[in-house]
């Protein structure tokens, strides 16, 4: 099933729905203490690895920035997975107020400040202009 829309001009993408379960035992996570709560969401993750809200939860509630990165990017890559399989073709928009694009774009500027935040600034500039091409009415928070 191809998700594009191509009725004005640039095409708009968005990505299916994550499992309803999926998304159930993210919210229990969620309401766990920091400790309980990272072991969860990596349990959660490792249930569900091509859901982008889960690398987007890990990513930012992780402290050491490197495993922050490794967590946003594992989030990016299947998130151009999904992109791809949902008929995006490498350019168009992937609209943020599109609450299913969310996880993907969460992990797309996260990976972005991680980058910066471990002085990869090439790579930032980069994920900035992504964000910017992917949604220009969307304020990426740094």
């Amino acid at each position: 099933m191809t998700n594009v829309s191509m009725t004005s001009g640039i095409p708009t993408t968005v990505l299916p729905a994550a499992p309803a379960e999926c998304l159930q035992q993210l919210a229990s996570a969620l309401e766990l203490e920091a400790p309980q709560q990272i072991q969860a969401l990596r349990k959660v993750a490792a249930v569900y690895p091509r859901v982008m809200q889960c690398w987007a939860e890990l990513g930012e509630r992780e402290t050491e920035p490197i495993s922050a990165y490794a967590f946003f990017r594992v989030g990016y890559h299947r998130g151009l997975d999904a992109l791809r399989a949902s008929g995006w073709k490498g350019s168009g928009y992937v609209r943020w107020a599109e609450t299913t694009n969310q996880g993907f774009l969460r992990c797309l500027a996260g990976l972005g400040r991680q980058a910066a935040a471990i002085k990869e600034l090439d790579e930032a500039e980069r994920v900035a202009v992504f964000c910017a091409q992917l949604d220009p009415d969307w304020v990426v928070s740094r």
